[in-house]
């Protein structure tokens, strides 16, 4: 299958009081054209600082120290700002996940939205606001025309996270990356969000990377995921040679902190002792091993991705075989 990302050896650093701090530590994956590809992990694993470094959106302080990133056939890494901004947002859009913080207080949702589709589409003048009003209605706002004139503190979250969506697609890119695109919002609501996510890219064809913390709603959304910690991938794969076959300790150590509607009442959910470590890049061996319960003397040694059985499935994990045998 084609792609339509391909990220080489991404090495992002963050500039600090103490030094530089490394936050990815060479990172590579694809996204394949027309699939819902999955990230997940823990807070602090480089989900998020994966994709800005990709689009180029880190702010002061971080810098891509090594890699590519390549966007259908363009390396983003070699064009000028100018170039990027005829890709991002118009070819290549993020829905970020506190809408509240992202859209401007002191302009209508009509306002943010028209500029958008002005500033990457040939639409204008009235054209542009009726491609405004269409976008709303078509991820499920009610009275669109009438929610055109209201600010985003006037609308509840659910309503806020469905204009950020209508503000990513209205220039119909070929991907969209949507980090965490149900925080703060109820169950009900999620559901909704995501069932309409779903139904717009199979609409259009268009791919979807999805950042989220919650291994349940990969499972529901991905075609194939990515488990991130500290850093780095540590392991990949379609999402039911995963979920049938986790390789990777830390893999199986969230599913086995998830609740399932078909447990045992006597079940207790597992907890991961300890936390993500912040200073990781010194690190040679496992960065997982100090949390996990089968690390052994050979998790000092540098780890690299091997194939865990299926093919596509690979994990960064010395001992899977041991693990299978215990």
């Amino acid at each position: 299958m084609p792609n339509i990302l391909e990220i080489r050896d991404l090495v992002t650093e963050f500039r600090g009081d103490t030094g530089n701090t490394v936050a990815l530590d060479h990172v590579s994956f694809d996204v394949h054209k027309g699939e819902i590809l999955g990230i997940v992990g823990e807070s602090g694993c480089g989900k998020s600082v994966t994709c800005l470094s990709a689009l180029r959106l880190l702010g002061p302080g971080g810098r891509v120290t090594g890699g590519k990133v390549i966007f259908d056939g363009r390396e983003l890494s070699a064009l000028s700002d100018k170039e990027l901004d005829r890709i991002r947002g118009n070819e290549l859009t993020m829905i970020f996940q506190d809408a509240l913080a992202s859209l401007n207080p002191v302009f209508t949702v009509g306002y943010q939205l028209t500029e958008s589709i002005r500033a990457h589409t040939p639409f204008r003048g009235e054209a542009a606001k009726q491609r405004a009003v269409e976008m709303l209605r078509r991820v499920g706002i009610p009275d669109a025309a009438n929610a055109m004139k209201k600010y985003p503190h006037t609308l509840s979250g659910g309503m806020r996270q469905r204009v950020m969506i209508a503000m990513a697609l209205c220039c119909e890119p070929k991907l969209v990356i949507a980090d965490e695109p149900t925080t703060a919002l109820d169950v009900t609501i999620q559901a909704q969000i995501m069932k309409l996510l779903k139904k717009l890219q199979q609409e259009s064809g268009m791919s979807v990377v999805l950042i989220t913390h919650d291994i349940g709603l990969i499972a529901q959304m991905a075609e194939r995921v990515l488990v991130m910690y500290a850093g780095q991938i540590v392991e990949e794969g379609d999402v039911k040679s995963i979920f049938r076959r986790p390789a990777h300790p830390y893999t199986r150590a969230l599913m086995n902190s998830v609740p399932g509607i078909n447990d045992a009442p006597e079940r207790k959910l597992e907890n991961i002792p300890g936390s993500v470590p912040e200073n990781y890049g010194f690190m040679t061996g496992c960065r997982f091993a100090g949390r996990c319960p089968y690390a052994a003397e050979a998790c000092r040694e540098l780890q690299a991705m091997r194939p865990a059985g299926e093919a596509g499935h690979a994990a960064r994990c010395l001992l899977m075989k041991d693990k299978e045998r215990a």
